[in-house]
């Protein structure tokens, strides 16, 4: 399956912008008369037919239209700190867009490393995922906002936090959360959230969450909460 990443698709011509013409034209060397697939982000998967390729534009025809193709039945959101090395965290997004995710906020905390991050280059690797896994949503990516602003929003059903101060009481997710709902669970930086941070967000109604009993980097935390939420939510 040839999928293309359109999220200003709006009626049944289309034109692919520079870099996806390129892409399909010079590397997948179709041509005219070939059948591709479209993406929205937004659960739209569309069937299209190549009707023109020019040097730097493919031209489209769309012949037909499924909406809620691959809906999930629950609604995540990971709110995770930016790591140092910029990789680790586009790694957790791609990964996590593969299994499973609908939007990513990235956290700004006292112990954060980086406190800078290029959202245009997270959608990136977010449509990279998108494509790898075949899906028609994409996550929305929020910008950076730091920890003390983003606890203060109520903005999902089973708010959690993920740390590794082993002297509060803590459970599993699994303990905490039931089936097709809406989640919101918050990973620390690599130094983890500070004791301020954590008393802050129980005040908020988060409830505190154990990955396991071994010290996760924090893209691998973020990457085994998204595991254990969609493992929970398969139909």
């Amino acid at each position: 399956m040839h999928l293309f990443y359109t999220p200003d698709i709006a009626s049944e011509t289309y034109s692919l912008n520079e870099e996806e013409s390129n892409h399909c034209n010079k590397v997948l060397r179709l041509k005219v008369g070939d059948a591709v697939h479209l993406i929205d982000g937004r659960g739209g998967l569309y069937v299209a037919n190549i009707t023109n390729i020019s040097k730097k534009k493919v031209e489209l025809k769309v012949v037909s239209k499924r909406e809620g193709f691959g809906k999930r039945n629950h609604h995540l959101h990971i709110a995770i700190a930016p790591t140092k090395n910029i990789d680790r965290l586009e790694w957790f997004l791609e990964k996590a867009t593969e299994i499973g995710i609908d939007e990513i906020t990235p956290i700004i905390c006292e112990r954060s490393e980086r406190k800078v991050v290029k959202e245009e280059r997270l959608e990136k690797v977010a449509t990279s995922g998108v494509k790898q896994s075949l899906t028609a949503y994409h996550p929305k990516i929020n910008a950076a906002i730091s920890f003390k602003d983003f606890i203060a929003k109520d903005i999902a059903d089973d708010k959690l936090i993920a740390h590794c101060i082993s002297e509060n009481d803590r459970s599993t997710i699994t303990e905490l959360i039931q089936p097709q709902g809406r989640y919101l669970i918050l990973i620390g930086p690599e130094g983890d959230f500070t004791p301020k941070e954590i008393d802050l967000a129980l005040q908020s109604g988060f409830k505190p969450v154990t990955l396991g009993n071994t010290r996760l980097r924090t893209e691998t935390a973020g990457l085994a909460a998204c595991f254990e939420v969609n493992y929970l939510n398969r139909k």
